[in-house]
């Protein structure tokens, strides 16, 4: 497959994980808007200039717009005005605002949750290390592991791809202990190997615990399978974990912004991300692909709910400041935050962009 041929592929594929991702939250807001009765003025697929109508019927116009990447649902009233309309969002109860806004931050929780539990249901791929080279008088030595050897398990224990410990690091929380290794030998043999790996004050920068060097992390041809309550056990606790990596990874980010501005946020905007999709699709496959779409929706759902006008948590803030400031707050003042929110974020991508761009062409890391 040629290079170029291969980029179409990679930058269509971001596009479609993108857009299902928005198109699925603005349908939490779409359907909470209409059961509560919210006149929805348009739901659009990809954002303007409008491309065609797609069905104009009922109240709720439904368009295809140019720029392919997510989509938009529009309110009535939804900027603060129509407040006279029973059926305009800016006449709602404050709880009712509050669901119809949070409906698409839940849709994204929901949609992780269903990636993560989907991928445990058809079966997780299965990790082992590949022993590059084995050091002289190291607890590997003494075991009888070789070059070319296949560690598959740690004391019974099979790891899969999306765990948050690795064989390896797993093999350091032994440190001085004895455990069984599952060795694949290079004539396709499993055989179950005692090792005492070496202590904690032993190991340093050139001597792990087990004594192997120039070892590699692969995927295994086989699957570790879970029954249903199992799986959707695993789906949420990758749930949990997503969400908490975010929020992890936004406390960081400040962190970078406040202490090093001029150097590359540890984050990545649509171009990083779309690299990093098109890298996973083409060298681990489509369901490592389906788990980065799962961890990309929780991304979505946090990012969301932060308090930052135009989003939807920054949208809540607003609502529940006028909530208790009333006439203090005019209409004219609100949309003016959401106007410079949206500038601000614009100009937030923006930046992150050109360290992606940067980091693409080899100029920065």
């Amino acid at each position: 497959m040629t290079g170029l041929l291969q980029s179409i592929i990679t930058i269509v594929l971001f596009i479609l994980i993108l857009g299902v991702l928005v198109i699925i939250h603005e349908l939490g807001h779409f359907f909470t808007a209409r059961a509560a009765r919210v006149r929805v003025l348009e739901f659009g697929v990809g954002f303007p200039p409008r491309a065609r109508v797609l069905r104009s019927k009922g109240e709720t116009l439904y368009t295809l717009n140019w720029l392919p990447i997510g989509g938009f649902v529009k309110l009535e009233g939804e900027d603060g005005t129509d407040a006279d309309d029973a059926r305009s969002f800016s006449s709602q109860r404050y709880p009712t605002k509050m669901l119809i806004l949070v409906a698409g931050v839940a849709m994204n929780v929901l949609l992780a949750f269903l990636i993560f539990t989907g991928i445990a249901l058809y079966g997780d791929p299965a990790i082992g290390v590949d022993v590059g080279g084995v050091q002289d008088d190291s607890p590997a030595a003494a075991a009888g592991i070789a070059t070319g050897d296949r560690i598959v398990t740690i004391n019974g224990k099979t790891y899969v791809a999306f765990d948050r410990v690795a064989p390896l690091v797993d093999l350091r929380s032994h440190a001085g202990e004895t455990v069984t290794l599952g060795i694949k030998a290079t004539d396709g043999t499993v055989e179950a190997v005692q090792v005492t790996l070496r202590p904690e004050r032993e190991i340093d920068a050139q001597h792990g615990a087990l004594g192997i060097v120039d070892s590699r992390q692969i995927v295994l041809p086989d699957s570790v399978h879970y029954s249903f309550v199992e799986a959707v056990q695993v789906g949420a606790q990758r749930t949990v974990d997503a969400l908490g990596l975010i929020v992890g990874g936004l406390g960081t980010l400040v962190e970078s912004i406040v202490n090093s501005p001029t150097q590359a946020p540890p984050v990545q905007g649509p171009v990083g991300i779309a690299t990093q999709i098109g890298d996973i699709f083409w060298q681990l496959g489509p369901l490592f692909t389906l788990y980065v779409a799962g961890i990309l929706s929780a991304n979505l759902a946090v990012v969301n709910i932060l308090p930052f006008p135009p989003l939807d948590g920054g949208r809540m803030l607003m609502i529940t400041l006028k909530r208790f400031l009333g006439a203090r707050m005019t209409v004219r003042a609100e949309q003016l935050t959401y106007m410079v929110g949206f500038v601000f974020l614009f100009a937030f991508l923006i930046w992150i962009t050109t360290f992606d761009i940067v980091r693409g062409l080899g100029g920065g890391s």
